[in-house]
């Protein structure tokens, strides 16, 4: 343990491990595949960072995460320590100067993003690099039975097989006893091997507000509650819309969304983080490895559809320790919205057979050819060619493509591309330049390399703000500096694409198995209606619902949910004195409490809550000690 306690204090500064980091330390350092549930908040990072420089080789670390990869490549390098990452949008040239720098010795730590994992030539390089573990971030992500399946996670597998003796650390923030199996089945372990943290969080008060007014009930949240906050809301239009009701209230907010250019996502985290921005309203592309310590109240203005993103997005409160707030705002509508979102996600088999053959109409792919054909695909178009609604044709061909039929990338990278047509002494000899083209031409080449050897991805957004210029006037102006053939410049095309990975088939002939629509509805619809017992109930306290869900028992209340506070105050005299009763160890009638010197709804009120609590036990009027 010295040399993993030295490693922390060297480059951390801590004195010792918390909770059960350890732990998931000296069992991925014994070389045993291991699996680490811990909550937001935790250190996970810790448990694959010490380890990883405390051994020889690299260490290949597989998150979803690339703005997270990003900021903590940047913090380990801060701190001394070589770190890297591969990810979607990097140059092939960058890509393979830094898959040679994980075989000889140059690197610590590799990021990679899943997508790259079944690229031929990171296998190839993968095979010459002397790995010490491969730790999977999100390893819920793995499990069809998880609440956020990626199927690129299921190449981890096929990744162990390069290196079959090198261990796997699997980490996780929310997974069911189901999921816990499924992580370990889908990534071969050899034994299984789990390490479990809590997940109470004790100074995170959880409460439902049930409310016909959703939008006063939060502005009046605001009112009553101090410190930055998180909104969560299900579309990108509420994102929007509720962020503007805020401001007009004279409450500092801004929104944030996937759809949102990458420079304006920066800035506006950058301003939430730093306090200038108090309020952040926004869909479930926020907060996955944002790190702020102090955010008092997270609100979830919407329903999400399962109980392990809210567990998840309500844990990004309080992470500094001190008193915070999950607040899930709740009313009538709720229930039938969620309802909806079940056939909304898993259409009936035959309207995605349906789907499947419009597609086909759309392209105009016969039966038997469009293998390997990858087609643009303009989804409100479709659906107006069609009669079909968006929600329901993203679903299926999302069931599509599970099914093995295409491939369907609704969020593909088609980022703006930059090459200089001239040589760089040409560049430096131009007179002929606006101060406005000098400007973006300097920002171009101070955070672009390689723009004179091949085209390299741009962030129009980030440009134009490194140019002080508006987005528009940026991209008029690259238009106009390729139209003078001093570069080339390729638009940014948000346009997502489908590529048939077998030959069309009869619409009669599609075949989607259970395993990819029937068993899959059904967890769909399990989760859903926990979620709304969870939000339906009052009779049992918020936390004790949570940690049960994730297979965790306590015995006590937290005494701070809604819940508990509405429990009537019978006060503890009342309680203390029928336990004292009770402490005997022997039986004792239900009538003996009539005598206790207390009101009798005093008393229901406390033997019902003993009961409830498990406290004691009841059974055909004899009470006991449990």
């Amino acid at each position: 343990m010295s040399n993993y306690r030295q490693i922390l204090k060297q480059y951390w500064g801590y004195d010792d491990f918390r909770g059960i980091q350890y732990d998931i330390i000296e069992s991925i350092g014994s070389g045993h595949d291991t699996l680490g549930l811990m909550p937001t908040g935790g250190g996970k990072s810790i448990t694959f960072q010490v380890p990883a420089l405390a051994m020889e080789g690299v260490c290949i670390v597989i998150t979803p995460l690339i703005a997270l990869m990003k900021d903590q490549i940047n913090h380990l390098r801060q701190l001394g320590i070589r770190a890297a990452a591969i990810y979607s949008g990097m140059q092939h040239d960058e890509i393979l100067r830094t898959l040679e720098n994980g075989i000889f010795g140059g690197i610590k730590l590799l990021y990679v993003s899943p997508e790259r994992l079944s690229s031929e030539l990171f296998q190839t390089k993968l095979r010459h690099m002397r790995v010490s573990f491969i730790t999977v971030d999100e390893a819920h992500c793995i499990s069809q039975w998880g609440y956020d399946f990626r199927p690129p996670y299921l190449e981890i597998a096929n990744i162990r097989q390069i290196h079959p003796n090198v261990p796997v650390l699997a980490l996780t923030a929310t997974a069911t006893p189901a999921v816990v199996d499924d992580i370990q089945d889908r990534l071969h372990f050899q034994q299984k091997r789990v390490f479990r943290m809590s997940f109470e969080r004790k100074n995170l008060t959880y409460i439902v507000s049930k409310t016909a007014d959703k939008l006063n009930e939060l502005i009046h949240l605001f009112e009553l509650n101090d410190g930055a906050a998180i909104v969560y809301v299900r579309s990108r239009r509420h994102a929007r819309e509720i962020a503007e009701h805020l401001s007009d209230a004279g409450l500092s907010a801004t929104f944030y969304h996937a759809g949102i250019e990458h420079a304006q996502k920066d800035e506006r985290q950058r301003n939430w983080q730093h306090d200038r921005i108090r309020i952040m309203v926004a869909t479930n592309a926020f907060g996955m490895g944002i790190d702020k310590p102090d955010v008092r109240l997270v609100v979830h203005y919407d329903c999400p559809d399962s109980l392990e993103a809210y567990f998840q997005e309500a844990g990004r409160a309080g992470r500094d320790g001190l008193p915070a707030k999950a607040i899930l705002l709740y009313n009538s509508s709720d229930h039938a919205k969620l309802e909806k979102r079940i056939s909304d996600t898993f259409p009936e088999k035959d309207y995605i057979k349906q789907v499947y053959e419009h597609l086909a109409y759309y392209y105009q792919i016969a039966t038997g050819d469009g293998y390997g054909i990858t087609r643009e695909f303009n989804i409100d178009e479709f659906c107006q060619r069609f009669r079909h609604f968006p929600i329901r044709v993203h679903s299926s061909l999302l069931l599509l493509k599970r099914a093995g039929y295409i491939e369907y990338d609704e969020e593909a990278d088609n980022q703006a591309r930059v090459r200089f047509l001239v040589g760089r002494e040409d560049l430096y000899r131009l007179n002929q330049v606006s101060p406005d083209e000098e400007r973006i031409i300097i920002a171009l080449l101070r955070n672009y390399g390689g723009l004179f050897a091949d085209y390299s991805y741009i962030d129009e957004s980030f440009v134009a703000q490194q140019a002080g210029l508006t987005q528009p006037q940026t991209y008029d102006i690259l238009k106009s500096l390729s139209q003078r053939r001093l570069l080339h410049f390729i638009p940014r095309r948000n346009v997502p694409y489908i590529r048939y990975v077998q030959r069309r088939e009869d619409r009669e002939h599609v075949c989607l198995p259970p395993t990819i629509y029937e068993d899959r509805l059904k967890q769909y619809r399990q989760r859903i209606y926990a979620m709304l017992h969870y939000a339906q109930s009052d009779d049992k306290c918020r936390s004790r619902q949570l940690l049960a869900y994730f297979g965790e028992k306590t015995a006590k209340n937290c005494g701070q949910c809604d819940v508990c506070q509405s429990k009537p105050q019978n006060g503890k005299a009342v309680k203390q004195h029928i336990l004292t009763l009770l402490s005997d160890r022997k039986t004792h009638h239900i009538t003996e409490l009539i005598h206790l010197p207390y009101p009798s709804k005093d008393i229901n009120a406390a033997l019902t809550y003993l009961i409830q609590e498990e406290y004691i036990f009841q059974q055909d009027g004899q009470l006991t000690l449990a």
